[in-house]
Order: structure tokens, then C-alpha cells, then sequence
């Protein structure tokens, strides 16, 4: 199969040729809408075009001032149970980040940009998220930033109705550190080396360019990693999912109630005037459903990809010992799946509310379960599941057909990490077929050609040989992939879009520059031996000291599942 990508790029500026194209693009998309729609679109003062793809990027600033050698990490640690411990590299990319061998918790917020870029790779142009480095914005003022390294954030979600993207982030000035691991200011957690507090906030931003941001006291501890903003048939709030806690145990109720799937109100008041309160948890899984030992409460729910298909929430797992690393969906008729693991009921609807649970008991059950395991998908425990799974975004092509992003397993510890993401099977994108007489999912097969699985590639201004703190090699190279989006054509072809994660010698692989990627699929295929034609294409790659997160169709673009 010929790829319908022949273009690459990778620019951090606007040059003529990607003017030429916006152009073209643009002129061809105008001329296909009704006069009406046209006029409406100019008075609206359109950024985002219909069609076009939004790219989450960050940028670390390479100042070597952020850190000095020798400061004293987490900040405010002498204030915490843990002891200190001393930088051993000052903020210059990517060495920076070697701290993370000394600071577990080590992290910098750095600004977020959300690129537009055509289907082909072209950048249209780059939407900057306010932050405390911009002229214009000031302590009070509403801002958002990311955590560089911090490789499970910045996932893009539209809206149910499509209108909005959607994303977690954090309220803190550009260049502070450890937010990532920070607490939550409603949520203290005294046993957290971190010792200062910031919120959360989930994004919006409509295909004008505005946003809006709500605060969250959840994931206190940790981080937020993708939201969906529920605005149809007369709801109006968040799914979000992502991990708390950075502590010791027992853990506070904040941080058990602030971890995994979360239903959060939308602010209408800007930052400054937001006092948001006790975290409102939407669902919840334990491993005790599949008759296993309770875990560590709190961590069977470490969520990471989101999405909504046919009136059912939809999590994926891939990270922590603990738990079971697969997807799993809310159910909430209570019937779906009694032992844990089954399929959404016909008619099954979205949640509407925050799950009911029993203050008494979160620190010695939890909260209760109202999650299943998608029958079909892994179920052995994360700790002792081999093969083990690394599930991050999902997709749905059409109710019988799911792809899963796998990210790969990270493996970095020796000098064949090259080989071993190589010699990976589940890494890439799996396609999952619904099987209607045994009503479970069944994985057909991995796109990996041309992902270059364990292939060094060079970055500009990156550091050649290897790296001093690791005694292992800086390059970097594709380990498997992270949030995915994708469209179905009219002649039964699936594109798919995602972001890759990487594998180094770095001290925090997550700092690693890294690519958009895309494939075609044939939608009806379900031979592996036939895929190896499907090839990869590499569409963008972030340059030194950038990173890409996530990856959604614009606001506006119509429902992902409908076709082109």
C-alpha cells in the first residue's frame, strides 16, 4: 500500500511553503462551505479550520539559572518527613534532567503550544496557552503549564459535540519545579517529599483560539492526563483521568478520592476566584473483582487514556506495579460485569454524577467498584503479567473495531535498549475486533513497520556518545506510542495519528524529543500477515528542547468516528 503521506516536516517558524499550503488549504475548505456557513465562520474569527490536526507541544526554555547545582530538591523539602537531596546538574537541556536520578520527583514547567498542522504535516500556525511568561500576564491572571518530562500529560480531547478541546494541566509560573509531584493546596499529603501545592486545571479552548480553565484539587500528588468535556443532552462537565499520590502509606481521603477517574463541574470565574473543593471521583476499579489481593488503595485506579464511544467512558492503564494494566470501561447499570471483567450493556449511558461512596471506609477498602476490564483485554495483574501491557490512548474506528496505543515497556536499564524496544510485539498501535458470538475483543495484530522500534535518531544540538550520569547513549529512540487519534475514508481506510514515546540514555526518557507519526489501515483487515505494508510516516518532530504530547482533530471537525 502506497502511504498518503509524501511530505515531513519539523519547524518551529512559519515558512513560506507552509503559508503557501495554509493558503491552499484554506481556500479549498472555504470554497467547499455553503455561503451561509462562511459568514457565520468569519464573524466567529476562526483559528482552528475544520479538518486540521492539533498537536500538543512543550517547550523547556534551556535556562541555565532554573537550576543550580547543589540547590536543595524537592523544593521545600527541608519542610517535609523526606530529606533532601542535592542537584547535581544545573538547568541546561537536556542534562537538567539528569536531577530526576537524585529527585524522583524532578520536573520544570515549561509553556504549552497547540499546533495546528494539516493532515499532511504542514504547520499551519502555533496557539500559545498563557503563562506567566507572556507580557501581558500577571500573578492573578489565568495561566497554564505543562511539566517537561512529564511524559503522560497533555492528551487532547474534543468535546462530545466537538466544539472544544480538551486538556489537564497546571496553575503555576513557567520554570518552577516538581509541580508535576506537587500536593494539591486542598490536598495535603504530609508524607509527600514535594512540599508546595498547586492545582490542577482542565482546559478548554474553542476553535476561536479562547479558553477557559477550571481548577481541581484532584491528582494531588501527581498529575491529570487527559480530559473530556461532556456537553450534550444537557450535561456540562469534565472526565478526566490521571494518578495521585506521591506519599507514603496509609494515604489521606484527598489523594484516594483525587486519583483516577474524576467528574468535574466547568468554572465560569476566572483562576484568581476559584476555590475548588473536595476532589469528586466518577469511577473506580480494585483488582479484589477478579478475586485478587487488594492492592495499595488508590492505585488500581492509575488512568491514562480517555475517551468517550457510544454513551460509554472509556480508561486505559499502562503505568505502576499495581493493578491491572489493560482498558476498562464505567458501567453504569451495575449489570455489565459482575466478576470485573465484560462488555457495556445495550442502552448503557454516560455518568451523570460523582460515584456514592462511604467516608468510612476509604482507608480501609476504598472507594467502591463500578468499573469492568473490556472482556478480551489483559486481566493478570500488573506485577506479574508477562507479556505485560502499556496501554495509553484508544480509538474507536466504528463499535466493533478499537485501536490501543501501547507506549512499550520503557526498558532503559542497559546497553540493549535498542534491541530489547526493537524486539517488542505489542508496541505501536493494536487493532482490537469485537467478536459478537463470544462477545469479547480480540487483538488481530500490531502496526509497527516504519516506527522504527529501537532505531537511534539524531536530534540538533543534542549530545552525541553517551551520557555521563547513565554510562548509556543520549539518542533517543521510538519505544512504542502514546495518544493516538484517527479518521475513517469513504473506500474503508483508517488514518491513525499518534505521538511517540522514546527510549535513552537520558536520565528522564520523557525529556526526549520525540515525533508525530501517522498510518493507514484497512478497516476490514483482520490478518496480521498483511499489515506489513501499512508503514509509518513521520509527520512532525519536535526539535531540541520540545516535546509533543497529544493529538486531536480541531474544534469543529466532526465526530472522529464519522467518515471523510
Amino acid at each position: 500500500m502506497t502511504s498518503p503521506f509524501t511530505k515531513t516536516g519539523k519547524t518551529s517558524s512559519w515558512p513560506l511553503l507552509a503559508k503557501s499550503f495554509a493558503a491552499l488549504s484554506l481556500t479549498t475548505l472555504a470554497a467547499s462551505i455553503p455561503a451561509s456557513a462562511q459568514d457565520h465562520d468569519r464573524d466567529a474569527d476562526i483559528h482552528f479550520y475544520p479538518g486540521n490536526l492539533v498537536v500538543s507541544r512543550s517547550v523547556y526554555d534551556n535556562n541555565p539559572n532554573n537550576v543550580k547545582v547543589g540547590a536543595l530538591l524537592p523544593p521545600n523539602c527541608a519542610n517535609t518527613t523526606v530529606p533532601c537531596v542535592a542537584a547535581t546538574n544545573d538547568g541546561t537541556f537536556p542534562f537538567v534532567f539528569n536531577n530526576v536520578l537524585a529527585d524522583g520527583s524532578f520536573g520544570i514547567t515549561s509553556k504549552v503550544y497547540l499546533d495546528q498542522i494539516t493532515p499532511f504535516g504542514f504547520l499551519l500556525d502555533s496557539l500559545e496557552v498563557p503563562n506567566s511568561s507572556q507580557r501581558n500576564i500577571r500573578s492573578e491572571s489565568n495561566q497554564l503549564v505543562t511539566s517537561f518530562s512529564s511524559k503522560s500529560e497533555e492528551a487532547l480531547n474534543l468535546s462530545t459535540d466537538g466544539k472544544l478541546l480538551t486538556f489537564v494541566d497546571y496553575v503555576a509560573p513557567v520554570n518552577t519545579i516538581d509541580v508535576s509531584n506537587s500536593n494539591t493546596p486542598g490536598v495535603i499529603d504530609p508524607t509527600n517529599p514535594v512540599g508546595v501545592a498547586y492545582y490542577r486545571a482542565v482546559a478548554t479552548v474553542n476553535r476561536s483560539g479562547k479558553f477557559t480553565f477550571t481548577e481541581t484539587n484532584a491528582y494531588s500528588g501527581n498529575n491529570g492526563r487527559a480530559a473530556i468535556f461532556n456537553n450534550t443532552n444537557g450535561a456540562s462537565f469534565f472526565y478526566t483521568s490521571g494518578n495521585a499520590g506521591n506519599g507514603s502509606n496509609p494515604q489521606p481521603n484527598g489523594v484516594i478520592l483525587g486519583a483516577g477517574a474524576q467528574i468535574i463541574d466547568p468554572a465560569n470565574a476566572p483562576e484568581s476566584f476559584q476555590n475548588p473543593g473536595t476532589p469528586t471521583p466518577v469511577a473506580s476499579f480494585s483488582v479484589t473483582l477478579l478475586g485478587d489481593k487488594a492492592d495499595k488503595i488508590g492505585k488500581d485506579d492509575n488512568f491514562r487514556g480517555l475517551t468517550v464511544f457510544n454513551n460509554v467512558l472509556y480508561y486505559t492503564k499502562g503505568s505502576g506495579g499495581n493493578g491491572v494494566n489493560t482498558v476498562y470501561f464505567v458501567d453504569t447499570t451495575g449489570t455489565a460485569c459482575p466478576n470485573g471483567v465484560g462488555v457495556p450493556s445495550v442502552g448503557a449511558t454516560l455518568p451523570i454524577s460523582p460515584l456514592a461512596y462511604d467516608p468510612t471506609k476509604l482507608q480501609t477498602s476504598g472507594l467502591p467498584s463500578n468499573m469492568c476490564i473490556l472482556a478480551g483485554f489483559p486481566t493478570a495483574l500488573a506485577k506479574t503479567a508477562n507479556p505485560l501491557a502499556f496501554p495509553f490512548g484508544i480509538w474507536f474506528a466504528n463499535a466493533d473495531t478499537l485501536y490501543v496505543a501501547d507506549e512499550g515497556d520503557g526498558f532503559a536499564s542497559d546497553t540493549t535498549l535498542y534491541t530489547h524496544a526493537a524486539a517488542q510485539t505489542t508496541a505501536g498501535i493494536q487493532k482490537w475486533i469485537f467478536n459478537s458470538s463470544t462477545k469479547t475483543w480480540n487483538r488481530a495484530y500490531t502496526l509497527q513497520t516504519g516506527l522504527e522500534l529501537g532505531v537511534p535518531y539524531t536530534v540538533n544540538r543534542y549530545p552525541t556518545g553517551n551520557n555521563s550520569a547513565t554510562s548509556l547513549p543520549w539518542s533517543p529512540a521510538t519505544d512504542g506510542v502514546r495518544n493516538l487519534t484517527g479518521r475513517v475514508s469513504d473506500d474503508g481506510k483508517v488514518t491513525l495519528y499518534a505521538i511517540t514515546s522514546t527510549v535513552s540514555g537520558s536520565g528522564d526518557q520523557g525529556a526526549d524529543p520525540n515525533r508525530l507519526v501517522a498510518v493507514t489501515d484497512d478497516l476490514s483487515n483482520t490478518d496480521a500477515a498483511k499489515v506489513a505494508k501499512e508503514k509509518f510516516t513521520i509527520l512532525r518532530k519536535a526539535d531540541f528542547a520540545e516535546v509533543l504530547r497529544g493529538v486531536s482533530f480541531t474544534p469543529g471537525t466532526r465526530p472522529d468516528h464519522d467518515r471523510w
